[in-house]
This record gives structure tokens, sequence and C-alpha cells, in this order.
């Protein structure tokens, strides 16, 4: 699904990435784990086309998109969930969902299948994204993005700073749409959610790929030492 061979990424011209290989396989979870700072948002922002990447290869599909704008990028299938979440607070749960549909001409109505998965945003549809919880506000995002049938869901710490029955529910939600045939690739860093919900993971120290493998052969304190370092 997402194949990323030799990528190289700047700020300016200071080198993020350092000649990044990573594979997304179609209807997998994939975690990516590593401390602040180390590279991994920047990873994030060069699929979606919102940081400078010179070299390499990003390829949804058969489709090589490292040339393509952002909005291309979103068209071509994927739903793209930042850090922060993103969504309008001074719009409603109802609208905020219906620009989600924007990125995907299929549907211009919200498929009943999100609120089956998110139940509380039908219940709140009719207020605004910002009065909602921290927990909501996420829950919406993913949501949001879900509206447009993304090809591959990529999501930005979705549990950072959410509280641990919501953090419960969102692996759920993860698990569920996986068995629908979705393909989701993560960014985070809290090690129990990735050891609850990925079938593979990859770590990254200052730019690089430094470890990977099936979630299910981890050597779990290697990597807490990793983190941790």
């Amino acid at each position: 699904m997402l194949n990323i061979k030799n990528l190289n990424a700047y700020y300016g011209e200071s080198i993020i990435l350092k000649d990044v290989n990573l594979s997304v396989p179609d209807k997998q979870i994939v975690c990516l784990i590593g401390r602040n700072g180390v590279g991994k948002t920047t990873l994030l922002k060069s699929i979606m086309g919102l940081v400078s990447t010179p070299t390499g290869s990003i390829q949804l599909g058969d489709n090589e998109i490292i040339n393509k704008p952002t909005y291309y990028r979103a068209q071509m299938g994927i739903g793209y969930v930042p850090q922060g979440r993103d969504i309008f607070p001074q719009m409603t749960v109802q609208e905020n969902l219906e620009l989600g549909l924007e990125m995907n001409k299929i549907s211009n109505t919200i498929d009943p299948m999100i609120y089956d998965l998110f139940p509380v945003l039908k219940k709140m549809s009719s207020r605004r994204g910002g009065d909602l919880s921290g927990g909501q506000q996420q829950q919406l995002a993913i949501a949001r993005a879900l509206a447009g049938k993304p090809k591959i869901l990529i999501l930005d710490e979705p549990t950072e700073g959410i509280q641990p029955s919501i953090i419960q529910e969102i692996g759920h939600v993860i698990k569920v749409l996986k068995d629908m045939g979705y393909t989701i690739f993560i960014v985070e860093q809290y090690l129990e959610f990735v050891l609850d919900i990925a079938d593979y993971f990859y770590v990254m120290e200052k730019g690089e790929i430094v470890d990977k493998g099936y979630t299910s052969d981890m050597d779990v304190n290697d990597i807490k030492r990793k983190l941790s370092v």
C-alpha cells in the first residue's frame, strides 16, 4: 500500500530524515515509535507533502507521489490526522465531518459506519468542535479522516493527552477498522498501545530507522531502552 524508499527530508538546511525505508502493507497496522524530536512527525509530513523531500520515493499503491501536491495525495486516498487533531473548533461536529467528505467525492453523505464507530459524535453532532473534550476531539479528527473513505489512515500520536478510557476506545476502533480492511500507519510513543494494536513496528532515532519487526516478536526491554536513551 505505502512504500517509502531512501527518503531524505529537510527543514531549511538541516536534514531531518536520512535514507528512510519503510513499508505499510495493505490491510495491516504499522506503528512508528521513537522519542520526541527524532523525526517521526516529519516523516508523516513528508508523506503528505508538507516538508521538502528532495530525494527518495513515496509510493501509494502503484503511484509515485513524492512530487505531488498535498491536495493530490489526499485525493489519492491518504487520510491524515495530525498531532494536535486540527479540528475546526467553531464548526459543529456535523460540519467537521462534512468537510471530510471533500477529500473524496464518492459520497455527499456521512457513512452511518462513522457513528457506529463513534456513537458519542452522533449525540453531539450539533455541538461545536471546540466544546468537545480532548478525547472526543481526537475521535472527531479520526472520524473526519474516515469520512473521505481513505485507502490508508495515518495517525500522529493518537493517544497524546487522552484519558485511558478513550485510549481503549480508540484502540478498539483501530482494530475494528483493520477487520474492515483498512490500512493504518501510526506514529506513537505509548508502547503498550503499540503492542496491543500493531502488526509491525519501526523504531526511529535521529531521523533513521534503527529497528523493525513483527510486534509479536518485539524485544520489549530492548525497545524500552531505545526509547529512554
